[in-house]
Parts: C-alpha cells; structure tokens; sequence
C-alpha cells in the first residue's frame, strides 16, 4: 500500500474519476459532472490512487448543527478491497473532519452494500436511521460513530 496516494479533487477530469467511482458504489444515486463540480465547492472530494491506478474515492461534508456533527464516506472499487484502501481514506477523512471541529462523525451506506455496512461496524458507527428517499425504492442507511469510539 505504500504506493497509494490520496489527493483533493482539482479540476473537470479529478472530478469525472470521483465520479466514476461514486457512480459505481451507489448506482441509484449517479451524479452528472455538474453536481461532482457542485460538490466540490462545498464537501471535500478525494480520489485515491494506486500509482496511476483509481481505487477509490471519498468525501467529508463539514459538520453541521449544534452537535457539529460531520459525515465522512470512504468508497473503494470492489476489485481493491480488502487491502486497507477504504481504512486509508475514512482515516485521511476523519483527520480533516476534526480539523473543520466536528465533534461527532456519521456516515451513509447504501443498505444493499454489505460491505461497507461491515466496514462502518467495524470502526465502531452504529444505525441510527433507515429511510428510502421520497420516489425511490433504494434503502440507505444512515450511521454514527459511538461514544467514545472518536473523540476530536
């Protein structure tokens, strides 16, 4: 893993791989390259690479609300996991939350997506929601990482 590199979306073709990989992991909610470039001014999007090779990417939406509550996603292409890519991205994800002064860490997965439900568990988030979007069939789920857990 030493040769992986996790870098901020900068520009059109930046984006469109974040894109890619968003699109891949959660299908019933594909974005144009509009909404990324959206995105882009008010989360932080990551790519993350392989030496040249896109193996993932993330976002961190800034915390929010009184409890300041900030949701970090890590997403790895199916072919690259199980090899610490997503562990690397939640964890680059998580440091840039506490630096924005989230004092509390949720994340959303896609509920037919057992491995990134296995993976939030296992870095201690529990369900705290499951909602289907108003005209959508799609289950998400929503989770928050316990007390205790992650302390900024």
């Amino acid at each position: 893993m030493t040769d992986l590199r996790i870098e901020p979306v900068v520009g059109d073709a930046m984006a469109e791989e974040w894109r890619y990989v968003h699109n891949v992991i959660v299908p019933p909610a594909a974005m144009g390259i509009a909404e990324v470039r959206e995105r882009v001014g008010r989360n932080r999007l990551e790519n993350a690479y392989l030496g040249d090779t896109l193996v993932g990417c993330s976002t961190v939406r800034p915390p929010q609300g009184d409890d300041a509550v900030a949701t970090v996603i890590a997403r790895v292409l199916p072919d690259f996991r199980g090899r610490g890519f997503g562990t690397a991205l939640y964890e680059k994800g998580l440091d840039h939350a506490r630096l924005l002064g989230a004092r509390v860490i949720e994340t959303c997965v896609l509920a037919v997506n057992e491995d990134g439900t296995r993976f939030a568990r296992a870095r201690g988030f529990v369900e705290v929601d499951r909602y289907v979007l108003d005209g959508e069939s799609d289950e998400w789920v929503d989770l928050r990482l316990e007390q205790g857990r992650w302390a900024p």
